[in-house]
């Protein structure tokens, strides 16, 4: 009797203890929850438009040296340095549909500006918010349409302006007074301080317009590189020997470029009133301030050309050496509103859970081959500069040799936030090698590139090809059909085609299975090499040839050059 009584006491007490344990356990796996949920790391991603990896000092380039960009270095110093990281299709609104998506141009559905990209389709910051992130975006959108998968979005009408540009939030659309690179800053930090929600993690996109073209320097940088003569590039006088979609183009800076809307060119000396000037809102949107500011800036330096009476190659280099002070001047006060968010989020003591990105939507030239702009698949529009740093996982001073694309960055994300890869993204996250877990040489053999915004600006030709560590084979197509081979070990300035050379015959051979291989591994169809009929191309060059004042009964024909033999 008396077992028997401990022993329903002892029972009684179990029953009385098992709610306690199993809401103790409820609350373990609660706060465990909590716990693994406050680990994912914030992301905070800087892009700018048309960044060249030139104009980083990080990568050593000589005109980066003399016109440094610490903040943005900053990154690399306390992360990691990406050396291949190439895009997809050299393109911006293309660029930012691979970014979003994680897919080529030819299964997002954008493959061109112009086009609409269909927002409705899993993107990055829809993933993210499944999972408890907050998301948002400010700066340059370019896609068409309202942003989806953002929580707060603020962005610039179309491609924007540098002084005072309209803002769309919502239904509405709002001039900000001031420029563009400061404003967009500005509200990134904004909504880090008081939009934000403190108990999720975050992930911003902060996207300037600058410095896309036309170059606009903020008032404080317009004659901040005066004194520096930059050094323009071997090639800037190339002849494209035996490359014939390079010898067709309309990007070449002594020749193409609008003397009052790119290079800020007057009419006379003593006058401010520019010279071809096809987009006059850049300019007519500035508040009369601003304005006399500009022209006080300029005047001097106009004035000095006047007086100079340059023709030939010397006026040839004059206008590279204009554009790449107004360049470097947009660059300057990005790399300031980098290290105003880098600022902020080590001294809020965000930035070791953060994992911060800045790179571009592709590559630009500064004068190499004579080019600005982007669309070829050369190195300099082909290469995106890439940096990251995330104290817990990436030693600072990494430098990543892998093929890498923009195409990867969706999976990158997603992988640190630990989300799974959908199966349809087409890139590879990136985090293996940034944590030492994959060795750069076995993460990809080999990149494809795709471009098809032709006729349209700059007339640059149809082209898609593939990249590998050493080699380059591109396909220019529609109305044109030409190859090009290069070997980049011996020619990085791909200045020599060896396309049919014998001696490069075998590399030749596998460099078309290789691009074979990836057209098959990426689902591209025939659909994907259609041409343009031939009068739309003649159109298309009549047209341009209006906007730049030039007479279009002159077009095509074989380009005259700028310069006095």
């Amino acid at each position: 009797m008396c077992s028997q009584s401990v022993f329903l006491r002892s029972y009684l007490k179990y029953l009385l203890i098992i709610p306690f344990l199993i809401l103790s356990c409820k609350g373990d796996k609660k706060n465990e929850k909590e716990s693994s949920k406050q680990e994912r790391p914030n992301i905070v991603f800087i892009m700018a438009d048309d960044h060249a990896e030139q104009a980083i000092s990080a990568y050593g380039h000589p005109v980066s040296q003399l016109a440094p960009t610490p903040n943005i270095d900053r990154i690399a110093q306390n992360g990691a340095k990406f050396l291949n990281n190439f895009c997809t299709n050299s393109i911006c609104g293309p660029s930012r549909a691979v970014i979003l998506t994680g897919k080529f141009s030819h299964i997002n559905g954008f493959r061109m500006n112009g086009e609409v990209f269909d927002g409705s389709q899993p993107t990055l910051p829809k993933y993210l918010k499944e999972v408890g992130y907050q998301t948002a975006i400010v700066g340059k959108w370019h896609l068409h349409g309202q942003p989806q998968g953002f929580d707060y979005w603020n962005i610039l009408n179309d491609q924007g302006n540098y002084y005072n540009p309209e803002f769309i939030h919502k239904n509405d659309t709002t001039i900000v007074n001031g420029y563009t690179t400061d404003i967009i800053t500005d509200m990134g930090i904004d909504w880090l301080k008081n939009k934000r929600e403190q108990d999720k993690p975050f992930f911003i996109m902060v996207h300037h317009k600058a410095p896309h073209r036309n170059w606009m320097p903020p008032i404080r940088h317009i004659n901040t590189y005066d004194s520096i003569e930059f050094p323009l590039p071997d090639t800037y006088f190339s002849k494209h020997e035996n490359q014939v979609a390079a010898q067709e183009q309309l990007q070449t800076i002594y020749e193409d470029m609008y003397e009052g809307h790119d290079l800020k060119m007057t009419v006379a000396k003593g006058s401010d009133s520019l010279r071809h000037n096809p987009w006059k809102s850049d300019f007519q949107r500035m508040t009369k301030e601003q304005r006399d500011a500009w022209n006080k800036a300029y005047r001097p330096k106009n004035d000095a050309f006047h007086n100079a009476n340059l023709s030939g190659k010397e006026l040839a280099e004059w206008k590279g050496q204009r554009y790449l002070n107004d360049y470097m001047g947009t660059i300057t006060a990005v790399d300031e509103g980098v290290g105003k968010i880098l600022d902020y989020l080590e001294n809020e003591g965000l930035a070791e859970n953060t994992i911060i990105v800045y790179t571009t939507d592709q590559g630009f030239y500064l004068g190499e081959k004579g080019f600005f702009d982007k669309r070829f698949m050369y190195e300099e529009s082909l290469a995106m500069p890439l940096l990251m740093q995330y104290p817990p996982v990436i030693e600072p001073g990494t430098t990543i040799d892998a093929l890498t694309q923009n195409l990867d960055f969706a999976p990158t994300f997603l992988d640190f936030a630990g989300v799974e890869i959908p199966s349809e993204m087409q890139g590879k996250s990136l985090k293996p090698l940034l944590t030492g877990k994959a060795d750069d040489d076995e993460f990809r053999d080999a990149v494809y590139y795709h471009y098809y915004d032709f006729p349209a600006f700059h007339m640059v030709k149809r082209q898609y090809g593939v990249r590998t560590d050493r080699y380059k084979l591109i396909h220019f197509y529609d109305d044109i059909d030409t190859w090009e081979l290069y070997d980049l070990q011996k020619d990085p300035q791909e200045e020599k085609n060896l396309y049919g050379d014998p001696e490069y015959a075998e590399v030749q051979k596998k460099l078309h299975e290789k691009l074979k291989s990836l057209q098959e591994k990426y689902e591209v169809t025939e659909e994907e090499f259609q041409t343009t009929p031939e009068e739309k191309v003649e159109r298309a060059y009549r047209n341009f040839a209006r906007l730049a004042g030039e007479d279009p009964d002159t077009y095509p024909e074989e380009k005259k050059t700028a310069l006095e033999e």
